[in-house]
């Protein structure tokens, strides 16, 4: 059985959930407190953080990198195109997440000028939309999947509307209707 080192508010392990709920996938999950770190968490992770799986003795952190574990592990239903070139768009963006993240985390500490670069992400992933009904592509990914914890997050934590960004807003609307969105929003409904 797989384990699961969780913290319920962290965007990182709300990837790795909804990735297991995808895939179906039964999993048992220790939640760590984030402000009262356990010292043997340092021993899973040497940096402390969440997520880390634990699949039988077998030891990953990194929310991208333990994705990818599961999407090989577990390649039904398939979380990344089929073809070489979608895919590697795919990765590219998730690993273009940073760019977001960055403004996302200056807003919620209060920093000046943060607002209007957090816009400016939510427009390019606007843009994005605009062309295509997935951040992955064609079909619900590893791509919808990395951006998705922080947009919910923003829009029902921070006050940040999606009413500027139409494309993003329809997404949003259409993956919560997924049960693995559904309960991540349900989750970040009961942390307001």
């Amino acid at each position: 059985m797989l384990t699961l080192y969780d913290a319920p508010r962290c965007p990182y392990c709300a990837r790795v959930r909804i990735v297991l709920a995808e895939k179906g996938v039964p999993y048992e999950a220790v939640v760590i407190d984030l402000e009262h770190r356990p010292a043997w968490l340092y021993e899973k992770n040497p940096v402390g953080k969440v997520p880390v799986l634990d699949d039988d003795g077998w030891v990953l952190p990194e929310s991208a990198v333990i994705d990818e574990y599961l999407e090989e592990r577990y390649p039904e239903p398939p979380l990344l195109p089929g073809d070489p070139g979608a895919r590697a768009a795919a990765r590219l963006l998730v690993l273009r997440h940073d760019d977001f993240s960055g403004p996302y985390y200056a807003l919620r500490r209060g920093e000046a000028g943060a607002g209007a670069a957090l816009a400016r992400e939510l427009a390019g992933l606007d843009g994005l939309l605009a062309a295509m009904p997935y951040l992955t592509g064609a079909s619900f990914g590893l791509a919808d999947v990395a951006y998705v914890p922080w947009v919910l997050r923003a829009q029902a934590l921070m006050g940040v509307s999606l009413d500027p960004f139409p494309h993003l807003a329809a997404w949003l609307h259409d993956l919560s209707e997924r049960p693995s969105v559904a309960a991540e929003a349900d989750l970040v409904a009961g942390l307001a």
